[in-house]
């Protein structure tokens, strides 16, 4: 069975995933409700998590390392030595480009993959690896920041699967990505 990537992610109103800065401060007063957004449901038949550096980087900064799932890290300047001790068995880099690194995942026996980082999902959908994705609109209008979406080489086709509003006013939307015809 092949590799399937799938995206989960949080944007604003206005289509950013953190502040300029990669902040992410705004999200927590909507971290903070009691509501279940469908995270839980979408990881747990995830083999692992790719993500890019920037992403990675926030996420060190949070004092918690929050996955017990295996975590590759795509990046061009980091090495080995940039990993804590702490995470060794869990966190690996690599320089791969998406496609050789889905096969290489496949070949482990890989079969879902959560792909998060907004160039990161940029480039697997660029490559057309992207099966889904669900973007979670937060009520929020950041004015500017790092954007979800970015340039693509052709128009990318999406179906609409599902959508949920949640009474703090967030909206999930979930998209299957069509193949390019």
């Amino acid at each position: 069975m092949p590799l399937t990537c799938h995206a989960f992610i949080a944007a604003s109103l206005d289509g950013f995933i953190a502040r300029t800065d990669g902040s992410l401060d705004w999200l927590e007063p909507f971290n903070a409700v009691d509501e279940d957004h469908g995270y839980d449901a979408f990881i747990a038949d995830k083999d692992g998590i790719v993500m890019g550096r920037g992403t990675y980087e926030t996420l060190l900064g949070f004092g918690h390392w929050p996955y017990d799932l295996p975590v590759i890290v795509l990046s061009q300047s980091l090495t080995v030595e940039d990993i804590p001790d702490s995470l060794a068995d869990y966190v690996a880099i690599t320089d791969m480009d998406p496609a050789e690194l889905v096969a290489a995942l496949a070949e482990e026996g890989w079969s879902k993959a959560y792909v998060d980082g907004g160039q990161v999902i940029q480039s697997f959908l660029n490559a057309g690896l992207l099966a889904d994705i669900t973007v979670t609109r937060v009520p929020l209008l950041l004015g500017q920041g790092r954007p979800l979406f970015g340039p693509v080489a052709a128009d990318i086709r999406l179906t609409l699967r599902d959508c949920r509003s949640f009474p703090s006013g967030l909206v999930s939307s979930t998209y299957s990505v069509l193949p390019v015809t």
